[in-house]
C-alpha cells in the first residue's frame, strides 16, 4: 500500500468514526474509480459504520460515500446538485468536450473532489457537484474558452441523467476482459493489455489487472479516460465456436 492510498483509507475510516460518535450521516467528497476501489477493499471491520455510495444517478462513475450510523439510511439525502451548463447564444454554440467543462470548473479554484460526473451533450452538459459549491459555480462560471455560458440548477428525476449510449456487437473467442474491450474500442491487443495491467480498468467498481478476467452478463466495465461499457451477454455461438456478444457503450 503506497502513502497516498494509506492516507485515503485513514481518512475514510475517520469519517466512519465521526458518523458513529455523532450519530449522523457523514459524507465524503466525490471519489474516483481508484478511490472507490480502495474504499471497497478496505476490511469492513476497520469501519465503525456501514456505508453506501452514490453519484447522482444510477450509472455514475464518481461517487460520494455516505457513512451511516445504525438505523439510518441515505436514500435521497446525498449533498449532490446537478447543474446544467448552457451556451448563451445557442445558435452559434459549438460542442465542447469533457476536458473543456472540467478545465473551466477547476480554473475557478474548485477542488476535483467537489465535482462528480460530467455528462456532455451536443451543445450543453450536466455536472454533478457537492451542494455547497452549486451557488458559487452558478454565479462564477460565465465562460468556457471563447464561449459565453450560463449555469442553472436542475431538479429532474434521477432517471433523466443517462449518458448517451450505443449498442455494439462482435465475435470473440472467449468472453475475456481484453477481447470484450477490443469490441468496444478500436484498439489492438498490444494497446489494450497495458490499459488493464496499468490499473486503468475496473469491473463493477473493482480494479482488475488480469487480461483473462471472465465477464458475466450485466458486468459494468470502466476504463479510465476511455469511458464505460456494459457487457449485455452472449447472443449466439458461431459454427467456428466464436461467441457473438453484445455490449452497451456509453460516451
Amino acid at each position: 500500500m503506497d502513502r497516498e492510498e494509506a492516507l485515503l483509507r485513514k481518512r475514510l475510516i475517520e469519517l466512519s468514526q465521526m458518523a458513529f460518535h455523532k450519530g449522523i450521516v457523514i459524507f465524503s467528497d466525490f471519489l474516483n474509480l481508484n478511490e472507490l476501489h480502495i474504499l471497497h477493499t478496505t476490511p469492513k471491520d476497520l469501519f465503525y459504520t456501514e456505508y453506501e455510495t452514490f453519484g447522482g444517478y444510477e450509472m455514475s462513475e464518481r461517487q460520494i460515500a455516505a457513512f451511516l450510523p445504525d438505523a439510518l439510511c441515505c436514500a435521497s439525502g446525498y449533498p449532490i446538485t446537478p447543474l446544467e451548463i448552457l451556451p448563451n447564444a445557442s445558435k452559434f454554440a459549438v460542442g465542447m468536450s469533457h476536458r473543456d467543462y472540467l478545465g473551466a470548473l477547476v480554473h475557478l479554484g474548485i477542488e476535483r473532489g467537489k465535482i462528480g460526473d460530467i455528462l456532455v451533450y451536443e451543445k450543453s452538459a450536466v455536472v454533478f457537484v457537492k451542494r455547497e459549491m452549486a451557488a458559487f459555480i452558478t454565479e462564477q462560471l460565465t465562460r468556457i474558452g471563447r464561449q459565453s455560458v450560463r449555469v442553472k440548477e436542475q431538479e429532474k428525476p434521477e432517471e433523466t441523467y443517462l449518458p448517451s449510449c450505443q449498442l455494439l456487437t462482435g465475435t470473440v473467442a472467449s468472453v475475456r476482459l481484453d477481447t470484450v474491450l477490443a469490441v468496444a474500442y478500436p484498439l489492438s491487443r498490444s494497446k489494450i493489455v497495458p490499459l488493464i495491467e496499468g490499473g486503468r480498468t475496473f469491473v463493477n467498481g473493482k480494479l482488475i489487472l488480469s487480461n483473462g478476467f471472465h465477464l458475466k452478463e450485466g458486468d459494468v466495465i470502466s476504463v479510465r479516460q476511455l469511458g464505460r461499457i456494459v457487457y449485455e451477454g452472449e447472443l449466439s455461438v458461431t459454427k467456428k465456436g466464436r461467441h457473438l456478444i453484445r455490449i452497451k457503450k456509453f460516451g
